[in-house]
């Protein structure tokens, strides 16, 4: 007899995520799981406790992936700074449909509800480049933000796959339009 393959936690991470980005969300359950791992369910559950476990380890694994595409595109140099995160979480959105539907399109009625947006490093950066405060950075990213997803959600729901010059244009459009009414907001205040 055979000895028996030890099945690690990353290599169920690593199928698990696998199978996401293949077959979408709907697709991940022990028995495929287990499958792709050419095992039994055992080293599932021994190493998880349940799948919502396995399911949030891959969420973190797709947040790790997102996370190295930003720094990527970012440091290609290729846009600005700012430009570039939302460029990347669209590029992720085209590459990555199934882990960016996971990510960002999910159904979270059932998760405490937040504004990840207020801590981002775009934040940070959009209050460095334009001088804004952090409530109104904040505000303007948000409006960037609703922008960047419905392109980014375009994308991944294969509604549009525009080319990334038009998308870049577009972005840039509204972020200038949108620099100039926050300015003229904040002229109508201190007067």
């Amino acid at each position: 007899m055979p000895p028996r393959t030890r099945v690690s936690r990353e290599d169920i991470i690593t199928a698990a995520t696998e199978l996401v980005r293949i077959h979408g969300t709907e697709a991940l359950n022990a028995r495929a799981l287990a499958a792709r791992l050419q095992s039994s369910t055992q080293p599932i559950f021994s190493n998880f406790a349940n799948m919502d476990e396995v399911k949030q380890a891959v969420i973190e694994r797709a947040h790790t992936l997102y996370l190295k595409k930003t720094e990527e595109i970012t440091q290609s140099g290729k846009y600005p700074p700012y430009k570039s995160t939302g460029m990347a979480y669209i590029r992720f959105a085209k590459e990555e449909k199934e882990l960016f539907k996971l990510l960002y399109m999910r159904d979270r009625s059932a998760e405490p509800a937040t504004l990840d947006f207020r801590i981002e490093p775009a934040v940070e950066v959009l209050m460095k480049t334009t001088g804004f405060d952090l409530d109104t950075a904040e505000r303007f990213h948000l409006s960037m933000w609703a922008c960047v997803h419905g392109f980014a959600t375009m994308a991944a729901s294969n509604f549009a796959d525009l080319p990334d010059e038009i998308i870049s244009d577009a972005i840039t459009d509204i972020y200038k339009s949108l620099l100039e009414r926050m300015k003229e907001k904040k002229n109508e205040k201190s007067n």
